[in-house]
C-alpha cells in the first residue's frame, strides 16, 4: 500500500504540525476578525477545542485498523461498492484542498511579491517541486519535515519577539462584545482550516511504524499548531486592531511589516513569507500524497506514481477553477468551505466509525 514506506511518531508529529499552519496563518486571522471583531481569539480557541475533538475521532477510526488507510476500511465498513463511493469523495477532496492551496501560493505571489509575474507561472513552478516530493515518496517527505522545522520555528519565535513592543493590549477589549451566533461562526473557520482537512492524515496514519502512542502524538501535534494560529490571531488583533485584520486578506504578512527595533531593524516580512511557503509546501505535497496513494488504491494498482504528471495537470487546472478571484476567496472561505468541510471531513468518518461498531468489524492487525 505505501510501497513499504514507514515514519516514525516523531516524523509523523511534525508533518501534522507543519500542515496545520499551511494557509492558515496567512488566510484565517482576517476570517476570524471578520466574524467575530476583537473576540476573533475566542473564536480560534474554541476552533482549536472542536478541532482536538475532530482529531480524536480521527484517531479512535484509525486505531481500529491501524494497518490499513483510509481508503481501504471505508470498502471494508461499507461493502466494496458503497466504500469505493466513498473513497472517491474522499480522493476528490484531498484533491479539492490540494487545489486550493494552489491556489493561495498564487494569489499570494502575484498579489504581494510579484504583481506582474502570470500566476500560471507560480502554479507551474510550485507544482514541479510538489511532482518531485510525491515522486520521492513519503519517507523523504518526513525527512524533509525535519530539515525544515527548526526554521520555521526559529522564524515564528523572532517574530514574535519583536512584535512585542507593537502590543497595544487596549485593542482587545471588550471581550465577548460580539454574539455567540458570531464567535461559533467564526470558529468554524479554524475548525475547517486545518482541522477537518487532517482526514488526510488517515492515509497516513498506518505507515507510522509503531502503534504506541500514535494517537497521542496526532492530538499533541494538532494543539501545537492550534496554539500557534492562536497566537498569530492575537497578534493581528492586539498589534494591527480588529478592523485593519478584517479587511486584508493575508494580515499575517503585514504584521510583519510593522517590526521596527532601533531603526535598524525593519521590514523583515521576509520571516513571515518563509515561514508561510515551507508549512504550504508540506500542505500541499501532503494532500497530493494522499492523493495518488488514494487513487492507487481506489483502481488496486501497485504503485501511484504512474499518476503523478496526469494528476499534476488536473490540479493545475483546478486552482482556477475552485474561485474566480482573491476576493471571492473571503466569501468561500468562510461560508461556503466550511459545511463542505464538515461533510467531508467530520460527517463521513463519524459515519464510518458507526457503522464499524454496528457491523461488529473491529480491529484488523493484518
Amino acid at each position: 500500500m505505501f510501497e513499504k514506506e514507514k515514519i516514525n511518531l516523531r516524523q509523523f508529529k511534525i508533518l501534522v504540525l507543519l500542515f496545520s499552519l499551511g494557509s492558515t496563518i496567512l488566510i484565517v486571522p482576517s476570517v476570524l476578525s471578520s466574524f467575530a471583531h476583537q473576540d476573533g481569539w475566542i473564536s480560534a480557541a474554541l476552533g482549536i477545542t472542536l478541532g482536538g475533538a475532530v482529531i480524536s475521532l480521527y484517531v479512535t477510526l484509525g486505531n481500529r485498523y491501524p494497518n490499513h488507510s483510509l481508503m481501504a476500511y471505508s470498502e471494508l465498513i461499507l461493502g466494496k461498492w458503497l466504500g469505493k463511493c466513498i473513497s472517491i469523495l474522499f480522493y476528490l477532496f484531498f484533491l479539492i484542498i490540494a487545489s486550493l492551496v494552489l491556489r493561495n501560493v498564487g494569489d499570494f505571489i502575484t498579489t504581494i511579491i510579484m504583481p506582474e509575474t502570470p500566476i500560471q507561472v507560480i502554479h507551474f513552478v510550485f507544482l514541479l517541486i510538489i511532482m518531485f516530493g510525491a515522486g520521492l515518496g513519503l519517507e523523504v517527505i518526513a525527512r524533509s519535515g525535519e530539515a525544515f522545522l527548526p526554521w520555521v520555528l526559529l522564524c515564528i519565535c523572532v517574530l514574535i519577539g519583536f512584535l512585542i513592543p507593537q502590543i497595544k493590549m487596549e485593542r482587545l477589549p471588550p471581550i465577548f462584545e460580539a454574539s455567540t451566533k458570531a464567535i461559533i461562526h467564526g470558529s468554524l473557520s479554524v475548525l475547517s482550516i486545518p482541522y477537518l482537512e487532517m482526514v488526510v492524515f488517515l492515509m497516513i496514519y498506518p505507515a507510522i511504524h509503531t502503534n504506541l502512542k500514535k494517537g497521542k502524538g496526532f492530538i499533541q501535534a494538532g494543539f501545537m499548531g492550534g496554539l500557534v494560529i492562536f497566537t498569530i490571531t492575537v497578534l493581528c488583533i492586539v498589534v494591527l486592531g480588529w478592523d485593519f485584520t478584517s479587511r486584508h486578506t493575508f494580515p499575517s504578512y503585514t504584521l510583519a511589516k510593522k517590526i521596527q527595533l532601533g531603526g535598524f531593524i525593519q521590514r523583515i516580512e521576509v520571516l513571515v513569507a518563509i515561514i508561510w511557503f515551507v508549512t504550504i509546501y508540506f500542505k500541499l505535497v501532503i494532500c497530493f500524497y494522499s492523493s495518488l496513494v488514494g487513487l492507487q488504491q481506489i483502481l488496486n494498482l501497485r504503485t501511484y506514481r504512474p499518476f503523478i504528471v496526469p494528476s499534476a495537470l488536473m490540479l493545475f487546472a483546478l486552482a482556477f477553477l475552485v474561485y474566480p478571484n482573491i476576493i471571492y476567496f473571503r466569501d468561500f472561505a468562510s461560508n461556503i468551505w466550511p459545511p463542505f468541510a464538515l461533510t467531508i471531513g467530520l460527517f463521513l468518518p463519524l459515519v464510518l466509525l458507526i457503522v464499524s461498531y454496528f457491523r461488529h468489524a473491529g480491529r484488523l492487525n493484518k
